[in-house]
């Protein structure tokens, strides 16, 4: 694989990663403004009505666990085939196509912020819920992860971007 088609899969793959990852902030805003409902019900004295609530909230943790260990492999193969190109292989030619991934990298960061800030929310109104078993665990495992591979995702974008601005030589600025 070149550093065009590698640098076009990278890309493909970030977008898709940042669906996910926007799909899942909109799923977990619903379930946290439905747990808040289901806590305030329970701080009245009222009788709690969303009755599927935990049942939803663990297969939406179940499907986001399933989601993440599937692109885990994908982003760890395609690093990999980054990490054997050598910076001189990014040539001066894909450097708006990298300038493109970062953009992208970044707009997933961004994503991953705004699911970590649904995250935190969710957890502080979790830690005054004990009525039902919650999968939260598994939440967190995911939330931690997709942290994790963002940053090394952005981390290989600017790198990717270096090297290009690097191989366009001195008479660009």
């Amino acid at each position: 694989m070149n550093a065009t088609e590698l640098l076009t899969n990278l890309s493909a793959q970030c977008t898709r990663l940042h669906a996910l990852l926007a799909a899942a902030s909109h799923e977990l805003a619903v379930l946290h403004k439905r747990l808040e409902q289901i806590v305030q019900q329970l701080r009245k004295n009222i009788e709690v009505r969303d009755q599927l609530f935990s049942e939803q909230f663990n297969e939406f943790c179940q499907k986001l666990r399933t989601q993440v260990d599937e692109w885990d492999p994908q982003w760890t193969q395609l690093r990999a085939k980054a990490r054997e190109l050598k910076p001189q292989d990014w040539g001066a030619d894909l450097a708006l196509a990298a300038k493109g991934f970062n953009s992208q990298a970044r707009a997933l960061s961004r994503a991953q912020d705004e699911f970590t800030g649904i995250y935190d929310a969710f957890n502080r109104t979790y830690k005054s819920f004990t009525a039902a078993k919650l999968n939260v665990f598994l939440l967190t495992s995911c939330q931690t992860d997709t942290e994790n591979l963002t940053s090394k995702i952005l981390f290989l974008a600017r790198e990717i971007a270096k090297y290009t601005e690097k191989n366009r030589g001195t008479y660009v600025r």
